[in-house]
């Protein structure tokens, strides 16, 4: 079939290319280029490990103390507050218990079969020096503050996820040295992964997907127009008719779904992070200060430093403040940082209030596949949502139950 793809990031790319190695004419399609947007900046961890959704019970309690801070872990700027209260309406609902296991369970189901998804890609497209395993350090400042983290732990556990539990903060400088002797507890996941670069990485994965002779236009995408004939999409150049259609452009995916009758709660936590260049720290491991909401991992032979969670829609304007306040934070925590030469960045995370993204065909049109909404996991989950992905088009069973990601589960779909 000829397969029109809108959107070259992660999800985009690695779709592409599974289309591709299956036979399919693939064009992808995008307004600024391959990763141009949240692919290129993330922290760059397949963080298979990431099984607990955001949206966990008690969260509402902690929100308050976090919301008051603008620059702490988790922000609402006053002016973005009245247009996200449906979405935090589903977000309080997602977080009570019976939603919450559902959702960890329909995560567990996704790591899984994103990680055996990875393992292909990497042995059949020798994409392997793009890789670095040096596993993940989540730290923890005190007994009660590691006791709070414990059944989360559990559950990672008790899905078969290796966690080494330290308790001294020689066992955790053994394995990152010039952190603060603060951070006392630690959770340490030995086969984490990184790739040594997101943005490298996805072009790598679009550059298989034209070896395999897919094509790549830059170019934004207006409309989708269903008939008869096929999937007509609008673009500047003008119309271009496909057999299928697969919808990968996430937090940017809104206008386009209302167009086709979709109103879904799709919003953004917006990330902010500093990349510093070579020789800023010796960083050996992916670094979580789990209570502050932000990491330090290593980019090329440089260290980043980000994350946290602004929900702030698409149009306010970045606040580069909070990346100036996780940069400071890093330095007290790890005195030997050289902050200075750093190139800031904000990015918006496509983000649904249950954690969990959208997969599934357009309830429609079958001829249409939406693949958007993960969160901080598009990369970690973007092998798999391009297995999905190609047997939702070829109209093979699926591997895992897409009952929980389907697009009609949020009451009011429709436009």
């Amino acid at each position: 079939m000829r397969i029109g793809v809108i959107g070259a990031g992660i999800i985009g790319a690695t779709s592409a290319l599974a289309l591709a190695r299956a036979g399919h004419e693939v064009v992808i399609f995008d307004r600024k280029g391959v990763a141009a947007e949240t692919s290129r900046g993330n922290a760059g961890a397949f963080a298979f490990a990431d099984i607990i959704p955001l949206a966990t019970p008690g969260i509402l309690r902690k929100a308050p103390k976090w919301l008051l801070d603008p620059l702490g872990p988790l922000s609402l700027p006053p002016a973005y507050a009245l247009r996200i209260t449906p979405w935090l309406l589903r977000f309080w609902r997602a977080s009570w218990r019976d939603r919450y296991a559902a959702a960890v369970a329909a995560q567990v189901a996704l790591m899984q079969v994103s990680q055996a998804a990875l393992a292909d890609l990497l042995r059949d497209y020798h994409l392997q020096d793009l890789i670095r395993t040096e596993g993940q350090l989540q730290l923890y400042e005190g007994e009660a503050a590691f006791a709070a983290a414990m059944p989360g732990l559990r559950v990672r556990q008790q899905h078969g996820i290796a966690v080494d539990l330290l308790t001294a903060p020689a066992a955790i400088a053994a394995i990152q040295p010039g952190l603060v002797p603060r951070f006392t507890h630690a959770a340490f996941t030995p086969a984490w992964s990184n790739v040594t670069d997101p943005a490298i990485w996805t072009e790598a994965v679009l550059i298989e997907a034209q070896r395999l002779r897919a094509k790549l236009k830059i170019a934004a995408v207006t409309a989708i127009a269903p008939s008869d004939a096929g999937v007509t999409l609008a673009t500047p150049t003008g119309p271009d008719r496909f057999d299928r259609i697969v919808l990968a452009t996430g937090a940017f995916s809104t206008p386009l779904l209302r167009d086709m009758n979709l109103r879904l709660p799709l919003d953004t936590e917006r990330g902010y992070n500093t990349t510093l260049p070579a020789g800023a720290f010796d960083l050996r491991t992916h670094v979580t200060f789990a209570d502050h909401g932000f990491v330090v991992t290593r980019i090329g032979d440089g260290v980043r430093v980000g994350g946290a969670v602004e929900l702030g829609g698409m149009d306010l304007p970045p606040n580069m403040a909070r990346a100036n306040a996780l940069l400071a934070k890093a330095k007290r925590f790890m005195p030997d940082l050289v902050t200075s030469g750093g190139a800031q960045w904000m990015g918006f995370r496509p983000s649904m209030p249950d954690s969990l993204p959208v997969i599934g065909a357009h309830p429609d049109d079958p001829r249409i596949v939406l693949a958007f909404g993960h969160g901080h996991l598009g990369l970690t989950q973007s092998a798999g949502t391009a297995r999905l992905v190609a047997d939702l088009i070829a109209g093979l069973p699926s591997q895992i139950d897409l009952t929980p990601y389907r697009p009609t589960r949020f009451f009011g779909y429709r436009a």
